[in-house]
């Protein structure tokens, strides 16, 4: 990485970065403390809604002032997308901060968070936890040196593919996805002593579309888009095309939604003209899915393909498409680029850090 480029970062950074984050996070937990006494006021209903339009517009707005790709990236997702969908299902009564037992701690980390909070089960046999645990752990620490694999392989992309390196792109999204949401997991358990539902299910085994999109990637995603899209859809198709086929719009309906959310987020990293080529992406997927649906309705369990070629095709379909349509967005607005430079200048900070308290640094890192 050019050291001016991770200069001009550091002073980006410190010309009011961490600052604009910390305001608008702020701003967005006052407006959270107004949802929540609204909806202790207020039933659910149109009055509710009309109550929480100010703050869903102001979280739209929130996002723009920030420019750099992990903290702008990591609010937008948050706020714009997950916190929205999650105020207007309570404006109606409905979704995971309904419940009217829920404390203010809960609803602002439920409401901010991409988590989902269910019971303890103190029966729960504690060698089990506690092998679980250590899997876990396990699991994020073989994660977390891949991803600082995947960074160092950055410093020598002029000697790769640029083939290899979406591939390699994949992954690092992938890895940068679920260490992000395992950390806010972990500090929403930390905080509020409850078990928390998983985000992903190791998406790379999965046998199907319906297979990874519906159990495997990004579960908090799905557990907010059926309600908020697909049954709505569900309902309303199902006295048109009677309940088998009914699924086929609900469908098309969530990854139209779900596409135009993903330009949304795109355009907050990027600040460019949409080139719709996201929401392709998810029309693709959302069609390709509908067949899949439609053939398995057909043969009714007579036949399936092996578990390993279902998986060979089904990640191999999602990387091609995603080479295809997904990655060129976000690599033309330079998002490798600068989400590089910001991990060097958080490193370059770092290291700071460690000479300021008198430790020895490695230079060669």
């Amino acid at each position: 990485m050019a050291a001016d480029e991770i200069k001009n970062v550091m002073v980006y950074w410190a010309d009011g970065e961490i600052n604009s984050f910390i305001k608008v996070w702020v701003s967005a937990y006052i407006s959270l403390f107004y949802c929540y006494f609204v909806g202790k006021i207020l039933a659910g209903g149109i009055t509710r809604l009309a109550c929480f339009l100010p703050v869903v517009c102001l979280f739209l707005l929130l996002p723009l002032q920030l420019h750099s790709m992990h903290l702008g990236g990591i609010t937008a997702f948050f706020l714009a997308w997950l916190t929205n969908f999650k105020l207007l299902m309570f404006a109606f009564n409905t979704g995971p901060l309904a419940n009217p037992s829920i404390s203010l701690p809960r609803f602002l980390a439920v409401a901010c968070l991409p988590i989902k909070l269910i019971p303890q089960n103190p029966r729960k046999n504690k060698t089990e936890e506690a092998g679980n645990g250590q899997m876990s752990i396990k699991n994020y620490a073989i994660k977390c040196l891949l991803m600082a694999l995947i960074v160092k392989i950055y410093s020598f992309e002029d000697y790769i593919h640029p083939r290899i390196i979406m591939v390699i792109y994949g992954f690092h999204i992938y890895f940068a996805l679920e260490i992000m949401l395992a950390i806010a997991a972990a500090m929403a358990r930390g905080l509020l002593g409850a078990e928390l539902e998983p985000q992903f299910n190791e998406p790379y085994v999965s046998t199907s579309l319906q297979d990874f999109w519906g159990r495997r990637w990004n579960l908090m995603v799905t557990r907010i888009l059926r309600p908020t899209v697909y049954v709505p859809v569900l309902k309303w198709s199902t006295g048109i095309m009677g309940r088998e086929w009914a699924p086929l719009p609900a469908v098309m309906s969530t990854f139209i939604v779900s596409g135009l959310i993903h330009e949304l987020i795109f355009f907050y990293l990027g600040r460019v003209k949409p080139t719709w080529e996201i929401t392709c992406f998810f029309l693709l997927h959302g069609l390709c899915l509908n067949a899949e649906i439609a053939v398995k309705k057909v043969v009714n369990g007579r036949w399936q393909l092996p578990r390993v070629v279902g998986t060979v095709l089904t990640v191999g379909f999602v990387m091609v498409t995603g080479f295809w349509l997904f990655f060129p967005q976000l690599l033309r607005c330079g998002g490798l680029e600068r989400g590089l430079a910001e991990l060097s200048a958080v490193g370059a900070f770092a290291k700071d850090v460690v000479r300021a308290v008198g430790l020895p640094v490695n230079s060669s890192v």
